[in-house]
Protein backbone atom coordinates (compact mmCIF):
# COMPACT_ATOMS: atom_id res chain seq x y z
CA UNK A 1 0.00 0.00 0.00
CA UNK A 2 0.98 3.70 -0.95
CA UNK A 3 1.83 5.91 1.37
CA UNK A 4 -0.42 9.41 1.74
CA UNK A 5 2.59 10.95 0.73
CA UNK A 6 3.57 9.10 -2.19
CA UNK A 7 -0.01 9.23 -3.28
CA UNK A 8 0.59 12.94 -2.89
CA UNK A 9 3.37 13.41 -5.14
CA UNK A 10 2.60 10.87 -7.66
CA UNK A 11 -1.22 12.81 -8.20
CA UNK A 12 1.50 15.99 -8.24
CA UNK A 13 3.46 15.01 -10.86
CA UNK A 14 0.64 13.25 -13.30
CA UNK A 15 -1.08 16.74 -12.96
CA UNK A 16 1.74 18.78 -13.86
CA UNK A 17 1.79 16.97 -17.29
CA UNK A 18 -1.82 17.12 -17.27
CA UNK A 19 -2.31 20.63 -17.03
CA UNK A 20 0.47 21.91 -19.44
CA UNK A 21 -1.03 19.57 -22.19
CA UNK A 22 -4.89 21.59 -21.13
CA UNK A 23 -2.33 25.08 -20.98
CA UNK A 24 -1.37 24.44 -24.69
CA UNK A 25 -4.48 23.00 -26.25
CA UNK A 26 -6.29 26.51 -24.60
CA UNK A 27 -3.29 28.44 -26.15
CA UNK A 28 -3.52 26.77 -29.43
CA UNK A 29 -7.12 27.05 -29.31
CA UNK A 30 -7.99 30.92 -27.72
CA UNK A 31 -4.49 32.30 -28.68
CA UNK A 32 -4.86 34.18 -25.17
CA UNK A 33 -1.74 33.16 -22.62
CA UNK A 34 -4.32 34.29 -19.71
CA UNK A 35 -6.77 32.20 -20.76
CA UNK A 36 -4.71 29.15 -21.15
CA UNK A 37 -3.03 29.43 -17.49
CA UNK A 38 -6.45 30.19 -16.10
CA UNK A 39 -7.69 26.83 -17.90
CA UNK A 40 -4.31 24.69 -17.11
CA UNK A 41 -4.46 25.91 -13.20
CA UNK A 42 -8.09 25.36 -12.23
CA UNK A 43 -7.54 21.92 -14.55
CA UNK A 44 -4.80 21.05 -11.96
CA UNK A 45 -6.66 21.85 -8.56
CA UNK A 46 -9.61 19.98 -9.64
CA UNK A 47 -8.07 17.10 -11.05
CA UNK A 48 -5.00 17.18 -8.33
CA UNK A 49 -7.97 16.31 -5.59
CA UNK A 50 -9.64 13.64 -7.73
CA UNK A 51 -6.83 11.92 -8.40
CA UNK A 52 -5.40 11.86 -4.57
CA UNK A 53 -8.82 10.02 -4.15
CA UNK A 54 -8.90 7.87 -7.01
CA UNK A 55 -5.33 6.56 -5.76
CA UNK A 56 -6.41 6.11 -1.92
CA UNK A 57 -9.85 4.01 -3.16
CA UNK A 58 -7.48 1.55 -5.43
CA UNK A 59 -5.05 1.03 -2.32
CA UNK A 60 -8.20 -0.47 -0.79
CA UNK A 61 -9.04 -3.05 -3.80
CA UNK A 62 -6.80 -6.27 -4.03
CA UNK A 63 -7.69 -6.55 -7.90
CA UNK A 64 -4.75 -7.34 -9.79
CA UNK A 65 -2.43 -7.40 -6.47
CA UNK A 66 -0.47 -10.50 -5.79
CA UNK A 67 -1.18 -12.26 -2.47
CA UNK A 68 1.71 -11.71 -0.03
CA UNK A 69 3.56 -15.44 0.81
CA UNK A 70 1.64 -17.48 3.54
CA UNK A 71 5.05 -18.20 5.26
CA UNK A 72 8.44 -16.42 5.74
CA UNK A 73 12.04 -17.84 5.72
Amino acid sequence: MDSHSRSVAKAVSYRLFGSITTAVLFFYLSGDWKVSAGAGIADSVLKLGLYFLHERVWNHINFGRQKPPEYEI
